[in-house]
């Protein structure tokens, strides 16, 4: 069986000398290959916001692949997705210790063809949340809570998690 590899590499410069309050937070990763990323801290904890944060970039990865497993598992079943949006939330609660990204929402809008099944919605919103690499990696909770549309009409939501 194969492993699959990412990876990436990652860049700091400065000096931690001036203080916590003072050192940049600013760096770059470079996916493999790929331009630099330009990263930056949270700026609630003193980062630039200009610039994508790892906390983003976690929210960003479970989102992306859950649109790709939902894509993966809709193409299989036949079912025809012509639109696909979420606007995705993570939450980090504030502690004395240890803090981490305990809920991840995901909040798909996804649009199918006209004449759709929608029987198997539910179970394949499921079954992409299972087949998620990332959502499997996490600690957080992920929680998905998909609407679906046929062309302006409502036509079902379903939550996961």
């Amino acid at each position: 069986m194969s492993v699959h590899r990412y990876d990436v590499g990652l860049a700091w410069s400065g000096t931690t000398s001036v203080g916590y309050d003072a050192y940049s937070r600013e760096h770059q990763v470079f996916p493999a290959e790929l331009d630099p990323v330009q990263v930056s801290a949270d700026p609630h904890f003193r980062g630039d916001p200009a610039r994508l944060n790892p906390e983003q970039l976690l929210v960003m990865a479970a989102a992306s692949c859950q649109l790709l497993s939902f894509l993966a598992v809709a193409s299989r079943a036949r079912l025809d997705v012509l639109d696909y949006r979420d606007s995705a939330v993570g939450s980090m609660p504030e502690a004395k210790g240890a803090m981490s990204v305990t809920r991840i929402e995901l909040r798909p809008t996804i649009v199918l063809a006209p004449g759709s099944r929608l029987d198997r919605l539910d179970r394949l919103v499921h079954l992409a949340h299972e087949q998620c690499y990332i959502a499997n990696s996490l600690r957080s909770e992920v929680v998905i809570d998909a609407d679906f549309r046929i062309d302006d009409r409502h036509v079902a939501h379903i939550t996961v998690g």
